[in-house]
């Protein structure tokens, strides 16, 4: 079981560690994955549920809290409520620090102090303490208190750079006054640090909330309320009051209300949103309709079969989510990084501070060297301070942000336009593992094939209506698809069927019943030999035939005589021959694995281009067959339909479970397509690639960052404020640079 926590308070990696390490530790959690980016946790659980209170109570013992359910309202309205407090935080640290900065300018420019030395060091003091003290408040009490759980954060670095920098203000005015040595006052350092980290906050959730853009674009395209009948009259009611089988009336130009079947009515739905399909699809009696999909030119009778969390948008939206949660094997390396980053650096600081205080001469040998071509660096400012300054800008510059942020935004983004491709990723590691795939193994039936086959040919050995009534009469009760095709193939040629007795399916092999008191079996020829039932040679060159030509054979026996042959055709889907081109370009090798007979198979594999076959396997062999392969040293996606293919699907590297219309709760596989089509599969390898790129970006950049910009702060190289201004910009680069994924063409 799994549960999802929207977690207030965190601002940086080192947030998202604490709060996981927290939720870990609580008896019965089996696993937690905290995403900054989204600022959930997902925690997965043991055996049943964890009473939520002691989730919340290990949340809160780190600093942090938990928002209750009822309190989120929409996502839209959550986010618009963060950006407008981050944007007024940013312009009240901003009114204050223009002033500071006017008031530096005369000074920098023509070496004049308007007011005296005491009254400019008293301003500059007053203006930076009320942009640390106001706007900054949220920022100061996030340090306090991971500061007092011992999991310092990235607000530590930013409070401890401008609260040293008042501090050598403060020093600075004392001395104005004869009570303090002299001093070069970095106090209105102070107030612009904050200032640029809240800008940096507020650009950074602005660019979060439109990466998530997709699910809540997912998240509005509920209808509001429906139109239904109810004790013969029509009524409008809210979404959250239908119940299944409600009877809804879907007009022209309307949304779906909820997931359901038509019983009245034709029209063609546009189902976009859906499945990523352009076109609208028809849609008459008996045919499934998705909820928030638009009814574009006929009214519809729709009867309810899904409300609430049940129905495919809820459902979507929860596999987004989880997947958003979840996390690649990547981005351990940088989480662990991260957990130790924000301690390294303070040490780091002190250590600076320290070795400028031991080796001025070779420090400052450096600095006079910089000013040359650094505008910024002043020798004269005397030993301790410039000690005190390049202390202050290791603090600021330092940036766990950027590698918290490196793989959730680029998942963030990239699950988003998976899903509105009709294309979604359930784990975050299929992302990084589907790339490295080298082998694809199809089912044929539903994958390769419609999954919807019909008789094409009866060979008789007694009178066809007999052979044909007690096959159908036989299949009545399998679920089979090559059952319903001999039951509705009967049915049309207006044959009445018997009720079937002792109905036995035996699995690979076919089924056994009783009709009109005889025994009637039903399978393939291995069936009919276990059974002593003697099939003619001549009846057997004909089965050769016949699935020869990619027809699939069932024979029938009545009473232990052999009564005839049926075949079955299943279409090839119209897409399958070139997506499986496809997987040949990518350098991957396909296989058909089959429960069906060799000839069939190679027939079939013959005509989508597929070399190689694995026939006569049941379900539960498929798994054992996978295994060998990756024995072999290969990395092997699965292709099936989620349910006699679940073993395999979870066997295989990477299982991809072909949907089917509302049916997206498909819990074996990594992936799920929602149009069941195979050139899905190939967009969904394109959008691994591209989203795995993007995580390797995100990543290169903010080790880089970090790698270049430390050593250059630790030299006296690098301004405070330019250091702060950097590290705000190397977060806002990774969430901008994961957003480009929006761009990509799926289609091509």
């Amino acid at each position: 079981m799994k549960k999802s926590l929207q977690i207030e308070g965190m601002h940086c990696a080192g947030c998202a560690n604490s709060v996981e390490d927290a939720l870990s530790e609580v008896e019965g959690v089996k696993q937690v994955s905290v995403n900054l980016a989204t600022e959930k946790a997902l925690v997965e659980f043991e055996n049943g549920a964890v009473e939520e209170s002691l989730l919340q109570q290990a949340v809160q013992s780190v600093g942090y809290d938990v928002k209750e359910e009822d309190e989120q309202g929409s996502i839209e309205d959550s986010d618009n409520e963060k950006l407008e407090a981050a944007r007024t935080k940013m312009k009240w640290a901003w009114g204050l620090t223009i002033p500071i900065m006017l008031w530096m300018l005369p000074e920098m420019i023509w070496g004049t102090t308007i007011g005296g030395e005491s009254l400019y060091h008293a301003i500059m003091i007053a203006l930076s303490t009320a942009v640390i003290f106001y706007p900054g408040m949220e920022t100061l009490r996030g340090a306090w208190k991971s500061t007092l759980n011992a999991a310092p954060n990235m607000d530590v670095l930013i409070v401890m750079g401008s609260l040293a920098s008042l501090a050598t203000g403060i020093v600075a005015l004392l001395h104005s006054f004869g009570m303090a040595p002299p001093f070069h006052s970095f106090a209105a350092i102070a107030g612009m640090i904050m200032a640029f980290h809240l800008t940096g906050r507020y650009v950074e959730t602005k660019a979060k909330g439109r990466a998530s853009e997709a699910i809540k674009k997912l998240m509005t395209l509920e209808a509001k309320e429906a139109r239904i009948i109810r004790n013969g009259k029509e009524m409008t009611v809210s979404v959250r009051d239908l119940n299944v089988d409600d009877v809804m009336i879907v007009r022209p130009g309307e949304k779906i209300p909820t997931d359901g079947n038509v019983i009245e009515g034709e029209s063609r739905v546009d189902e976009s949103i859906a499945t990523g399909e352009s076109m609208p699809v028809k849609k008459s009696k008996g045919d499934e309709v998705i909820g928030g999909t638009i009814n574009q030119n006929g009214t519809m009778k729709v009867q309810a079969t899904k409300v609430g969390e049940q129905t495919f948008l809820s459902q979507v939206i929860r596999m987004v989510e989880e997947a958003q949660g979840s996390k690649v094997p990547i981005q351990e390396f940088a989480d662990r990084i991260t957990a130790i980053f924000v301690p390294v650096i303070l040490v780091l600081a002190a250590a600076t501070w320290a070795a400028w205080m031991i080796f001025p001469e070779f420090f400052h040998q450096i600095v006079v060297w910089g000013s040359n071509f650094i505008p910024w660096i002043n020798p004269a400012m005397g030993d301790v301070a410039l000690a005190f300054y390049a202390a202050i800008a290791v603090l600021v510059i330092a940036c766990p942000c950027a590698l918290g942020l490196a793989t959730p935004t680029a998942l963030m983004v990239g699950t988003g336009l998976g899903a509105e491709n009709g294309i979604l990723i359930r784990q975050g590691k299929a992302v990084e593992i589907l790339r490295e795939i080298d082998t694809v193994i199809l089912d044929k039936t539903g994958t390769i094939t419609k999954g919807t086959p019909s008789v094409t040919d009866v060979v008789a050995h007694l009178e066809k209506e007999k052979l044909l009534k007690y096959a159908a009469s036989a299949e009545k009760g399998s679920e089979h698809p090559i059952g319903e095709a001999i039951v509705n193939y009967a049915e049309s040629e207006g044959i009445e069927l018997y009720d079937a007795t002792e109905f036995e399916a035996v699995t690979g092999k076919g089924v056994r019943a009783r009709i009109n008191g005889e025994e009637v079996l039903i399978g393939n020829q291995a069936f009919m030999k276990e059974a002593d039932v003697d099939v003619s040679a001549d009846f057997s060159e004909q089965v050769i035939a016949l699935e020869n030509e990619a027809k699939t054979t069932v024979l029938v026996s009545i009473e232990g005589a052999f009564a005839g042959i049926l075949s079955v055709a299943d279409p090839i889907k119209d897409d399958s021959a070139q997506a499986i081109a496809q997987f040949n370009e990518m350098g991957l090798e396909p296989i058909i694995i089959t429960g069906d007979n060799e000839r069939t198979a190679k027939a079939v594999a013959q005509q989508v281009g597929i070399d190689k076959v694995i026939a006569g396997v049941l379900p539960d062999q498929k798994s054992e067959e996978i295994k060998r392969l990756q024995q072999q040293g290969r990395k092997v996606a699965m292709i099936g339909d989620g349910i006699n293919d679940a073993p395999a699907l979870t066997q295989a590297d990477i299982g991809i479970a072909i949907g089917t219309g509302t049916d997206v709760a498909i819990e074996s596989g990594d992936i799920v397509l929602v149009k069941g089509e195979l050139s899905s599969v190939v967009q969904a390898m394109k959008l691994s690639q591209a989203t795995f790129r993007k995580i390797k970006q995100n990543l290169f950049w903010a080790f880089f960052y970090n790698v270049v910009m430390i050593p250059l702060a630790l030299l006296g190289m690098m301004h405070p404020l330019l250091a702060e201004a950097a590290m705000a910009f190397s977060s806002v680069n990774v969430v901008f640079n994961s957003r480009r994924l929006q761009k990509i063409d799926l289609s091509g």
